[in-house]
C-alpha cells in the first residue's frame, strides 16, 4: 500500500477494508511481517529516535489511528484518509480471523487482561481459533526464554498475534520477531482493555474531534500526564515546522 509521510513519520494510505484485507491475506499467507498503529505518540517516539524510526518505516503497514494523522495527511498532502483505529481494528480482525479460521494469539498484558480476554472471545466470537496466550514478564528475556517464545507461538499455528506492550516497546519487539515468527503481528496496545470492557472508550463526538487522548487523560492523569500533554506538544510543534516546510518553502516530502 503506499504510504505518506507525515515528517518522517510514514502512514500507509488506503481504505479501512483494505488495511483489513492487506492483513488477513499475510496471515493467510503465513509470511512474517508486523503492523503498526500509528498515533502521535509514536510519531513523537519515532522523531526522537532514529533507530525507531527504522523500525517503524519496516512495518509492513503503518495505521493511521489518531485523528491528528489524519489532519496532517490532509494538510500537508491534500488526502481525505480514514481512520484506522486500533479500538476497531481489533475487533474486526479478530471477526474475519474467526470467519477464514486464522489461528490467533495473544502476546503481552497481565493474566486479568488475558481472564477477561478469554471470557470475552467465547461470548463473542463464535468458531474463533485462539491458538494460545502469553503474558511475558516485566524484564527482558533471556536468549533461552526468547527462543521458547518464538518455538511456543511457532508451533501453536498461529496466523494473526496481537501485541499488547505498548509503545514503543511493542514495536521493537514485533520488528526483532520479524523473520522469526510466521505470523502477522500487530501492535494493539491498550484497544484490548477497552474491547474487553475493562476501560471505558471516549464517546463519539470525543473521538472524531480528536479528543480520545483527553478523555483517556482524565481517567488515568499521574500516568498519562508526561505522554499526552508533553507528546502532543511536542507534536503540534513538528507539525508546524512541517507545514512551513512544505507549505511555505515549498521543500518535498522527505524520502
Amino acid at each position: 500500500m503506499e504510504r505518506k509521510l507525515v515528517a518522517r513519520f510514514p502512514v500507509s494510505i488506503g481504505s479501512y477494508n483494505q488495511f483489513i484485507e492487506k492483513i488477513v491475506s499475510t496471515g493467510l499467507q503465513g509470511d512474517s511481517d508486523y503492523v503498526c498503529v500509528g498515533n502521535v505518540h509514536m510519531l513523537v517516539e519515532a522523531s526522537k529516535s532514529s533507530a525507531f524510526n527504522i523500525i517503524v518505516r519496516n512495518a509492513g503497514l503503518i495505521t493511521p489511528d489518531g485523528m491528528p494523522l489524519i489532519w496532517s495527511l490532509k494538510l500537508l498532502h491534500g488526502i481525505r484518509q480514514s481512520r484506522v483505529a486500533g479500538m476497531e481494528l481489533l475487533p474486526d480482525l479478530l471477526n474475519s480471523a474467526a470467519l477464514h479460521q486464522l489461528p490467533v494469539y495473544f502476546y503481552g498484558a497481565d493474566e486479568k487482561i488475558l481472564n477477561s480476554t478469554r471470557v470475552y472471545i467465547e461470548n463473542r466470537f463464535s468458531g474463533l481459533i485462539v491458538a494460545g496466550m502469553y503474558g511475558p514478564p516485566f524484564r527482558s528475556l533471556s536468549v533461552d526464554e526468547e527462543l521458547e517464545v518464538v518455538k511456543k507461538i511457532n508451533d501453536s499455528g498461529a496466523r494473526l498475534v496481537f501485541v499488547i506492550l505498548g509503545c514503543p516497546k511493542q514495536e521493537k519487539w514485533m520488528a526483532s520477531m520479524k523473520g522469526r515468527i510466521h505470523a502477522v503481528m500487530i501492535g494493539v496496545g491498550g484497544a484490548l482493555p477497552v474491547m474487553i470492557g475493562l476501560q471505558r472508550r471516549a464517546p463519539r463526538w470525543m473521538q472524531q474531534a480528536g479528543l480520545e487522548w483527553l478523555f483517556r487523560l482524565l481517567q488515568e492523569p499521574r500516568r498519562l500526564f508526561k505522554r499526552y500533554v508533553i507528546t502532543n506538544s511536542m507534536f503540534l510543534v513538528i507539525l508546524f515546522k512541517e507545514i512551513i516546510r512544505i507549505r511555505i518553502l515549498r521543500r518535498p516530502s522527505y524520502i
